[in-house]
């Protein structure tokens, strides 16, 4: 009896079904005359329009992704475009503009790949090919973004702002009989170690030679994976993330159309979303940075950091998208991996702090202002007062009391108090010396 034959490395596989989408950050310079709303994929009589993938999430969530009527956020183009087993099958722009970046945006290129999945992953973080036929690193040729936006957008540098090192990208890859490694045995078994290296593989864009993962911290590493269902399952890293059947691709008609169809639409405009509020949450940090660079200006500065972070509150920042589970769990996990909730705790902590800074030096300076009042006004009202009482009609005398009255309040503001008081109005500088 012969051995079965062992399963080929992940690098040599072809999936039943294998779809990637691509995302990356660009400039917009304009709005694109292509069709607004984001790309309406087609399964039977179901139009992933922006209508019906409004259903899936909370209105604030919806606008940032779509739009509002007279608002458009979103456009697609379809095209048809192969070469070296990728198909391109369109592009997306998102506008993601932000206080201090007006143009930037997202472009999303939607491609199936007909050629082992692994190999183009590497190619798209720029890994050095393993062999001859491995593709070049990069999108190049007809699939060039540079190209495919003329006019409309640019790609960004990757030392700008908000831009990716590598371009992100979602895979998504089902099993035929051949690949044991990530299959289930039987719709209740335990699925085997090998299948969340697979997921890892496809969502680190590495192989093990170039990323070995520690036995020690691989638990750590992977208990992120969401479990959609016994079927398939989900991993997001900080550069990508992937979609692995647990079960044989039985072709058309199979269930796995509905899988990609939704790793390509709702499961894609989660993980945009967190993008968003990763570059929204950038922003902020840098910001905070920024506070202290012009002092004088630093009330100005606060009542502007607290807008930006309102703004972004209101219309951004959610961690429960829908009441559709994995939605949200993909969400999270892109979160987790950028440590948003974190990040953003310690801008919450850290603006309420200069925001009470400002106050105590605005209730510094009414007090110094009250003080110089005060200093001004008693020897001021007290000669009067005593010309008042004598009845004294004289101007010579009058400004002689004047003269006087100056005199105390210059002798008062030399003392300490007098100090404490002007160095109040100018916002405690003196204090600080």
């Amino acid at each position: 009896m012969t051995a079965p034959s062992p399963a080929p490395p992940l690098t040599d596989v072809t999936g039943a079904r294998q779809e990637l989408t691509v995302v990356l950050p660009a400039r917009l310079h304009h709005a694109p005359g292509w069709p607004e709303g984001p790309f309406p994929f087609e399964l039977g009589n179901r139009r992933t329009d922006a209508a019906t993938r409004s259903t899936y999430f909370a209105p604030a969530s919806a606008r940032v992704l779509y739009g509002a009527p007279g608002q458009p956020r979103r456009w697609h183009l379809p095209l048809d475009v192969k070469q070296d087993g990728l198909r391109l099958l369109g592009t997306e722009l998102l506008r993601a503009a932000t206080a201090r970046d007006p143009g930037h945006a997202l472009a999303v290129l939607h491609f199936t790949v007909e050629r082992p999945l692994l190999p183009v992953l590497r190619a798209m973080s720029a890994r050095r090919p393993v062999t001859e036929a491995d593709p070049s690193p990069g999108l190049t040729g007809p699939f060039d973004p540079a190209e495919l936006l003329a006019g409309i957008a640019d790609v960004r540098d990757p030392a700008a702002p908000f831009a990716l090192t590598h371009p992100y990208t979602i895979a998504f890859l089902t099993p035929t009989a051949e690949h044991t490694p990530t299959l289930r045995v039987g719709p209740e078994g335990e699925l085997p170690a090998t299948a969340d290296r697979w997921l890892w593989q496809l969502a680190s864009r590495s192989t093990p030679q170039d990323f070995p993962l520690a036995p020690e911290t691989a638990a750590v590493q992977l208990q992120d994976a969401v479990r959609i269902s016994a079927d398939w399952s989900a991993l997001v890293l900080r550069q990508g993330a992937a979609f692995l059947g647990h079960r044989t691709d039985s072709g058309e008609g199979d269930f796995y159309e509905f899988g990609a169809l939704h790793s390509r639409t709702v499961y894609l405009d989660a993980l945009l979303l967190g993008s968003l509020q990763r570059d929204h949450i950038d922003e902020l940090t840098d910001e905070l940075s920024d506070v202290f660079t012009t002092p004088r200006r630093l009330a100005r500065r606060v009542a502007a950091l607290e807008r930006n972070i309102a703004f972004f509150r209101s219309g951004y920042w959610r961690q429960h998208l829908t009441a559709h589970g994995p939605a949200n769990e993909l969400l999270l996990a892109f979160q987790n991996q950028h440590r948003l909730p974190a990040r953003f705790a310690e801008i919450l902590a850290e603006a309420a702090d200069y925001s009470r800074l400002v106050q105590t030096q605005e209730s510094q300076q009414i007090s110094g202002a009250l003080g110089v009042l005060t200093i001004l006004g008693l020897p001021l009202g007290t000669a009067l007062g005593i010309l008042q009482v004598l009845d004294d009609h004289s101007l010579s005398h009058l400004f002689t009391a004047l003269g006087l009255s100056v005199a105390a309040t210059a002798g008062v503001l030399t003392t300490r108090y007098g100090r404490l008081v002007l160095s109040s109005l100018r916002g405690g500088k003196s204090g600080r010396r």
